[in-house]
């Protein structure tokens, strides 16, 4: 019989090969393509680009960044993501253009029972309102854009060892009650599980006793590309520091609503919400 740390191990291996087979090698743009780029080109996915150094960054219509210095950029595929996506950078001399074929993914339905109500549907006003405390707090942490490109060279899991506990975009049931859909990547491990930086980056938000989230931790990989840590006991850094790779930010808890202890892992774009698991999946650029 394997010990419980052998086995934990190995339906870690079992679950990142799972979707790796899924989703087959990494794709490439379909069409003419000025940028280079690579990525994963599906729905909850990601794709990295090269243009000119600080071109203005136009997707699907909208400006959304800045390429770096270096003129490295970054565009998430929302979960619902339409089949096609207009990329397009801008300088005051030249425009570059290509579109992207998205594949459709198919996600599942999760029921979670057992949470307490009133994180469910809370209903006391001191609730509402450190809700609403909350919410500004994470707004502001999101309007953030680091001039940094370190989503370039892709993630390493934040945790050694888990189990995974939910998938990226399940429909939410909880208590019964239908919810947005899941837009993290669960990992289950003990309380006190060492959380590592999955990639280098400046911490936007880091507060310790959220009302939904527990301890919580927000990542800005440049251009607002921002890692989410969720449930922490402990969260061990503070707004403003600037990691690298690898570096100890935290440690598994159950805190905010969570059924047990696990770490939440969440990835989003402008308002768009990603996969942080697929940032894993092999070196991108650079």
């Amino acid at each position: 019989m394997e010990k419980p740390e052998a086995l934990n191990r190995r339906i870690v291996l079992t679950g990142a090969t799972a979707l790796l087979g899924g989703l087959g090698s990494l794709a490439r743009a379909q069409t003419v393509d000025p940028f280079g780029l690579k990525g994963r080109f599906i729905q909850s996915g990601y794709c990295v680009g090269r243009s000119a150094p600080n071109a203005e960054l136009w997707v699907d219509g909208i400006r959304q960044s800045t390429a770096s210095a270096d003129g490295w950029f970054y565009v998430g595929f929302d979960r619902d993501s339409p089949v096609a996506c207009l990329i397009e950078t801008r300088t005051a001399t030249d425009t570059q253009t290509t579109t992207v074929t998205i594949a459709p993914q198919t996600y599942d339905t999760q029921r979670v029972d057992g949470l307490p109500p009133e994180t469910v549907t809370p209903q006391a006003p001191e609730v509402l309102e450190r809700i609403k405390r909350d919410a500004a707090l994470k707004a502001t942490a999101f309007a953030n854009r680091d001039s940094g490109d370190s989503f370039k060279s892709g993630f390493i899991w934040p945790l050694k060892n888990f189990i995974v506990s939910g998938r990226f975009g399940n429909q939410r049931i909880l208590n019964g009650v239908p919810k947005s859909p899941h837009y993290g990547f669960d990992m289950a491990a003990p309380i006190g599980t060492p959380i590592y930086a999955p990639q280098g980056g400046l911490v936007v938000l880091a507060e310790p006793d959220l009302f939904y989230e527990g301890g919580l931790t927000f990542i800005d990989h440049g251009q607002g590309v921002i890692s989410m840590y969720l449930h922490q006991s402990r969260v061990l850094v503070s707004k403003g520091d600037r990691l690298i790779q690898g570096q100890l930010i935290g440690l598994v808890g159950d805190r905010g609503r969570a059924t047990g202890p696990h770490l939440c892992w969440r990835l989003k774009w402008g308002d768009r919400h990603m996969d942080p698991s697929l940032m894993t999946q092999g070196l991108m650029v650079g």
